[in-house]
């Protein structure tokens, strides 16, 4: 009893440090950004607006919103990391190479595009707002 009782004493007295450095790591990492507070930048020289939220500096994924005005196309392009987007507000409408198909995505739709999948899209008649992350470095290669 005597021995078991000091093995975990002992196995607590290492863990304990590497946990609360764990967390220590985590809590500076820890970002919280309220909606009204997010700052938006020109997306080029093009009608929408991007605000990076926050980058992994370890992995460089990275959590990001753009938000477009009415009826706007965004050309063929990909990503050198995987993307998913959220709808937030209006409507998103996306497609990719290989399917004819063209999805209107509302507030909570989502979409998956694979690293390099060539894809387009479309805002609707109210534009749209829409969050999105990738699992690495984000990019955006345009296709002609």
């Amino acid at each position: 009893m005597k021995n078991s009782l000091l093995s975990v004493l002992m196995f607590s007295a290492v863990l304990w440090p590497a946990a609360t450095f764990a967390q220590t790591a985590l809590d500076a990492m820890a970002k919280a950004v309220k909606a009204d507070n997010i700052k938006w930048e020109p997306l080029g020289d093009t009608p929408f607006e991007i605000s990076i939220l926050y980058t992994n500096p370890t992995t460089q994924a990275t959590y990001l919103m753009i938000r477009g005005p009415g009826n706007q196309h965004v050309p063929r392009h990909w990503h050198s990391s995987n993307e998913s987007i959220t709808v937030v507000k209006g409507t998103f409408v996306v497609a990719h190479d290989g399917s004819d198909d063209k999805t209107a995505l509302t507030p909570g739709g989502f979409a998956y595009m694979p690293a390099k999948m060539i894809h387009e899209a479309w805002t609707g008649d109210d534009g749209a707002t829409y969050f999105i992350t990738v699992d690495g470095k984000w990019d955006v290669n345009f296709v002609e």
